[in-house]
């Protein structure tokens, strides 16, 4: 490994520590919340035929978002397929808030999926709905069904149709080969878009959930690339000699705020995509890194190491003031707005080691809110609700996630391996 591949890696908070092969991701309940609305998803008539548990996925999505509490179907002691078949008075008996059923006919080669969602206390129906999707697409129904619930009751928009970007890798030492992920945001449907046998680092997605960017040392350097998802073509953004790290999209998906060493210490620089015209925008003799765009696109947040250890700024870009934002403890790294714009989610270092927290922006409140001393690389789901993370288990990399309140928490190792660097998608449509 050539030096400046040795320093850029050893520059990045965020490092690969063991080496694995990874494959679709698997949901695992770490903590629950003990303010989780109860609900019961009843299994959808004629669904044990079926190549998917539509029930189930709705189930384990609504569960993951921490804010409902499914009931178990061993504590189902009838199973209505309508409302028309509900006794209320019996759900009520069971503490049930919410009720879901349906059913699923086969149509050809397509299915039909009929649900109903019941407010059981005032015996009445919030959602009937048909959907109707082919055996490819039958997740995708179920995560669609899942946003329907999630936004009728919360009245906050559903993210389980969402997707993530990772990155594995396996191998030992010069035989390490290393992979780019997007999936399911329930870590599902994995699907491999790049693969190197040099480092991949740092996915970014862009406004549009149609292109990636990311940091690839392919040329023996690290460069910034672009890729388009659905045709797979790519271009190399930057190749300045130095560090080209941390590339983050601009909501417009006009510009790249990043980290570039090209004119001595890291700074945060931001390129127009069209023209490929870098600007320099902030200038300090420490090191700048992890830029990250406001919701209206006015300023950035990045680490800096100016006041001795890795803090959190603001800089505005009209005027180029810059703002210290954290202040507890003597770590703080890897900022990212709450799409809300007023509270910022980072990696910060307390007592327990590294742990995701939540900074409100008005009255400078930090609260952690992973239970892991591990936690790397977080990213805010575009509803504001949860945070994807990196984390070790069992020796391992996996994915962990946490509600915005800290309340619920839940992990997604792999089949087996290794998995870093994760990135939440924007609403896809």
């Amino acid at each position: 490994m050539n030096i400046l591949k040795t320093t850029w890696l050893a520059a990045m908070l965020m490092l690969f520590t063991s080496l694995a092969q990874a494959a679709d991701l698997t949901i695992e309940i770490t903590r629950g919340s003990d303010r989780a609305t109860p609900i019961a998803i009843v299994p959808f008539a004629n669904g044990d035929d079926m190549p998917q548990d539509i029930a189930q996925i709705v189930s384990d999505d609504l569960e993951r978002s921490g804010y409902f509490e499914p009931l178990e179907r061993r504590a189902m002691f009838e199973r209505p397929a309508s409302s028309e078949e509900v006794r209320y008075v019996d759900w009520r008996a069971l503490d049930v808030r919410y009720l879901v059923a349906g059913r699923i006919s086969r149509e050809g080669d397509q299915y039909r999926i009929q649900y109903e969602l019941m407010d059981v206390s005032g015996e009445s129906r919030m959602i009937a709905e048909s959907v109707t999707a082919g055996r490819q697409g039958l997740r995708d129904a179920a995560h669609y069904i899942s946003d329907q619930i999630f936004e009728e009751i919360t009245d906050i928009r559903g993210a389980f149709s969402t997707r993530i970007a990772y990155v594995t890798s396996s191998g030992v030492g010069d035989d390490t080969q290393y992979a780019l992920h997007v999936a399911d945001a329930d870590g599902r449907n994995s699907q491999q878009i790049l693969s190197s046998d040099e480092p991949i680092m740092s996915p970014a997605w862009s406004p549009d959930g149609g292109k990636l960017a990311y940091v690839s040392f392919e040329t023996e350097r690290p460069a910034i690339y672009i890729q388009d998802l659905a045709s797979g073509r790519r271009v190399r953004a930057t190749s300045f000699e130095g560090l080209n790290s941390a590339p983050t999209w601009s909501p417009d998906g006009r510009r790249l705020a990043m980290a570039l060493s090209k004119d001595g210490q890291p700074e945060i620089y931001v390129m127009d995509i069209g023209s490929r015209d870098v600007r320099r925008v902030t200038n300090n003799s420490s090191i700048d890194t992890e830029p990250a765009w406001s919701p209206d696109g006015r300023s950035l947040l990045f680490t800096s190491d100016r006041s001795g250890g890795p803090q959190i700024y603001r800089l505005e870009l009209g005027s180029g003031e810059e703002e210290r934002l954290t202040f507890t403890g003597n770590y703080n790294a890897r900022a990212r707005f709450a799409p809300d714009g007023e509270a910022i989610f980072l990696i910060h270092r307390g007592s327990n080691g590294y742990q995701v927290a939540r900074q409100d922006l008005e009255s400078g409140r930090l609260v952690a809110l992973s239970d892991t001393g591990q936690a790397e690389s977080p990213s805010v789901a575009p509803n504001g609700t949860m945070v994807i993370f990196a984390t070790q288990q069992g020796g391992n990399g996996v994915l962990g996630g946490v509600s915005a309140d800290g309340r619920a928490s839940f992990r997604l190792p792999a089949a087996q391996g290794d998995v870093r660097e994760p990135a939440w998608s924007p609403f896809l449509n």
